[in-house]
């Protein structure tokens, strides 16, 4: 019987049937597709981490290194396992000449390291996770130059300088555990032994990558301090092994968080729909559920016999969700398996993604559960006797036409039938607000992160050029000599020289840890700070957020900094963001040493009417060995994967709100005519025609539309905005303030709903035509 129930009202009502079981469907979909990103996200970078033999600590020096004193370090310290020394020679932009382009790459922002492969651990690998082996002749490429460039295998590479030059075939595509993401500003390249002596004479400097592992992991910051007490060679960044985890996670776990938080903003409409659908039905079979009531049908089978219906479309919806996501599991996890490979699958990754399409199973279970409980409240008398519960009316008394001061009569009744039953449009409210929320979110945070003032976020003032020296032989006087420059070209209208150093700082737990901090005029391109300011005085240090957060410190709390083993108390005079270099960096009126400075950096304007770009590629013809860059261009090349996964982010939370606007329109104003159809016949029989009563729904619908998207736009620019720093605060900016282009978030996006609901509310209500007293009467 409950078979042929079933059935029977499928078929009377398939557009809700329909629409349900999409919203569950996409829910399902989602939430097995997020579930599925995070369970390879993280098996493939164990995966990575475990054939790549990845270090554990990691000290870049450039300089001369003292390998006795290495070796003894390692010999006398039992928590060390296996250490590699490991060359790379830096070789300039302006020299590499990708495919058949003949102009170099002079623009980009990395720093290209030739090395060959390791002999003991940190091995680079290729599209197989198996380690390369090239031979004379031969290149191995970084995966983030074969999406730059659109390489290819068998494509060239030159290596020229004004005495010699070197080609190279590539053969393969490096994935390199500790230079992946492209927020890592370094990118190795692998070549043989001989093209390594080859290139040495065409390489501005040398960097010795010191690395170690430990016998055991959790000693790590223990091993962190035994090796700067030593007096070590330290002229470079620091890595460990959990930096190199969240630098490989954090891009596309941000992506597999927003794609979870979607399923969840899905879960929520098809719950509303739900609801909204088990009312009605209720409503209309007020009667019917009265009979049942007085025969003396039990509740639970009644609440059965409801529950049947909306638990097979969910079972099946959820079924179809899961078989989606396993076919459409190549697109979501793409970024994932180029950049960190796939790992075998095990039993897990098959079951959570299961599990999370069950839990929606179970929440659409919960769902009618509650609702179901309002059958309990139903009289048998009542029903029988009124055959309705009456419903939410308009008394004739409010808002009078005679006093409406809208141009149309039936944008009149649309308007005062929404305010005056604003309870019963509640549903259609809550869910336009969260269709404009998820368009008006990501798109905030896209225009934010292409805003040029992003580089904020990144612990940098906005300026138009960014000049980067690295460590090499003469790098005082090169930093002296492009200072005297800017400062004699009348086409820069202000600069600012800063220097990155490394120093001591003693930890939360009472350890030496190392610290970078940057010295300099930071009142050129100020900083926008979430706590406090700038460092004013030399006894004053600001710390980004992360830093922070790691030494237990706020504004106006002492830091203990050590350098050349003299310990210096600064108070912290500000917090700010900062996601590159980890997102532990700090900014103080220290002055710089020459053993301790890791990099240089000038940033600087030009005059009104000068051409940026014009004026770089001056510079980088000037200055042989400086990274000269638009900040434009440094953002874009940064951040350029997680730009890449919030675009698609974007453009699925776009598309989703827009076919929930058009469903969801479609299946409310088919429950809401069916429901008024004596209304509506009786307004015929008075007058008036089907395009005036289509054009009251629409001026209903439009009415709700409008409202929620005040609604919507304000909690995007609060709660979303909250929502965003949560996400991005594992990478050091918890506090983001939303760049809007306004044109696309108040105007594009209203306009594109606008047109769906009312495409959806003209396809909707076709059916008016077949509304009359004559139809009516003969049922």
């Amino acid at each position: 019987m409950l078979l042929r129930m079933l059935k029977k009202d499928l078929k009377r009502n398939r557009t809700i049937a329909v629409a349900l079981f999409v919203f569950v469907m996409l829910s399902a979909l989602l939430a097995a597709s997020g579930s599925n990103m995070i369970m390879q996200l993280f098996r493939s970078m164990d995966h990575l981490f475990a054939v790549s033999n990845a270090p554990h600590f990691v000290q870049m020096h450039a300089g001369e290194i003292d390998e006795t004193a290495l070796d003894e370090f390692a010999s006398d310290n039992p928590m060390v396992r296996s250490r590699q020394l490991a060359e790379m020679l830096i070789i300039d932009n302006a020299s590499i000449y990708y495919g058949d382009r003949r102009t170099p790459d002079s623009g980009s922002v990395m720093d290209n390291g030739f090395v060959e492969q390791n002999e003991r651990f940190d091995f680079l690998l290729n599209l197989d996770n198996e380690r390369i082996a090239v031979s004379n002749g031969e290149i191995a490429v970084p995966i983030y130059y074969k999406q730059r460039e659109n390489l290819e295998l068998g494509d060239r590479i030159r290596i020229a300088s004004a005495s010699s030059e070197l080609e190279f075939t590539i053969v393969d595509f490096v994935r390199d555990v500790q230079m992946n993401p492209s927020i890592i500003s370094s990118k190795r390249f692998v070549v043989s032994a001989a093209d390594f002596e080859a290139l040495r004479p065409l390489a501005g400097e040398v960097e010795t990558m010191i690395g170690f592992q430990l016998n055991d992991l959790s000693k790590l910051g223990e091993f962190k301090t035994a090796y700067q007490s030593a007096g070590l060679p330290s002229k470079g960044p620091t890595i460990d092994y959990s930096l190199l985890q969240m630098l490989n996670v954090i891009t596309d776990g941000l992506v597999a968080a927003i794609i979870l938080l979607v399923s969840l903003l899905l879960m929520v409409i098809a719950g509303l729909c739900l609801r909204f659908t088990l009312i009605a039905t209720m409503e209309e079979e007020y009667r019917e559920i009265g009979v049942m009531k007085a025969i003396g049908i039990r509740q639970s089978h009644m609440r059965k016999i409801y529950r049947t219906k909306y638990l097979f479309l969910a079972g099946a919806a959820c079924l179809c969700g899961y078989a989606l996501s396993v076919l459409t599991s190549g697109w979501f996890t793409s970024n994932i398996a180029l950049y960190i490979g796939s790992a075998p699958r095990n039993a897990l990754q098959l079951v959570v993604p299961i599990l999370s399409a069950a839990v929606v199973f179970a929440l659409v279970w919960m769902f009618c559960s509650l609702v179901l409980r309002k059958m309990n409240k139903i009289s048998a008398v009542e029903a029988l006797r009124f055959g309705t519960t009456g419903g939410n009316k308009v008394h004739a008394s409010w808002l009078p036409l005679h006093k409406s001061r809208l141009p149309s009569l039936n944008i009149f009744l649309g308007v005062k039938d929404v305010l005056g039953r604003f309870r019963m449009y509640l549903l259609l409210f809550l869910i336009f607000v969260i269709c404009s929320f998820m368009m008006i979110v990501p798109i905030n945070f896209l225009s934010t992160v292409h805003a040029p003032s992003f580089v904020s976020y990144m612990g940098a003032g906005q300026s138009d050029i960014r000049i980067d020296l690295q460590q090499s032989e003469n790098i005082r006087e090169s930093f002296a000599e492009v200072q005297a420059y800017l400062a004699e070209d009348r086409d820069i209208a202000k600069f600012a020289p800063l220097v990155t150093s490394k120093y001591g700082v003693i930890g939360a737990e009472g350890a030496l840890e190392n610290i970078q901090v940057e010295t300099g005029d930071f009142s050129q391109f100020p900083l926008k700070y979430s706590k406090g300011n700038a460092p004013a005085s030399d006894n004053e240090i600001a710390l980004s957020s992360l830093n922070a957060e790691g030494l237990g410190k706020g504004v106006g709390d002492t830091v203990t900094v050590v350098a050349d083993g003299k310990s210096i108390e600064l108070q912290v005079s500000g917090i700010y963001q900062d996601v590159t270099n980890g997102g532990k960096t700090a900014k103080a009126l220290l002055p710089p040493a020459s053993d301790r400075v890791l990099w240089y950096t000038i940033n600087a304007n030009v005059q009104q009417g000068v051409d940026v770009r014009e004026k770089v590629a001056e510079y980088a013809k000037l200055f042989q060995g400086a990274k000269i860059t638009p900040m434009e261009d440094y953002l874009s090349q940064t951040l350029g994967s997680t730009l890449e996964q919030i675009k698609k982010a974007t453009l699925m939370g776009v598309a989703v709100a827009l076919c929930i606007s058009f469903l969801i329109t479609s299946l409310f104003l088919k429950m809401l005519t069916a429901k008024e159809a004596s209304g509506i016949a009786v307004m015929k029989c008075i007058g008036f025609a089907d395009s005036d009563i289509r054009k009251q729904y629409i001026a209903r619908t439009m009415t709700v539309l409008a409202t929620a998207i005040l609604v919507g736009t304000a909690a995007s620019n609060t709660l979303g905005q909250g929502l965003v720093g949560m996400l991005m605060s594992a990478r050091g900016a918890s506090s983001i303030q939303f760049v809007t282009s306004p044109l696309v978030s108040y105007v594009v996006c209203p306009l594109a709903l606008a047109l769906f609901v009312t495409g959806a509310a003209l396809l909707a209500t076709r059916s008016l035509k077949q509304y009359s007293i004559v139809t009516l009467s003969a049922e």
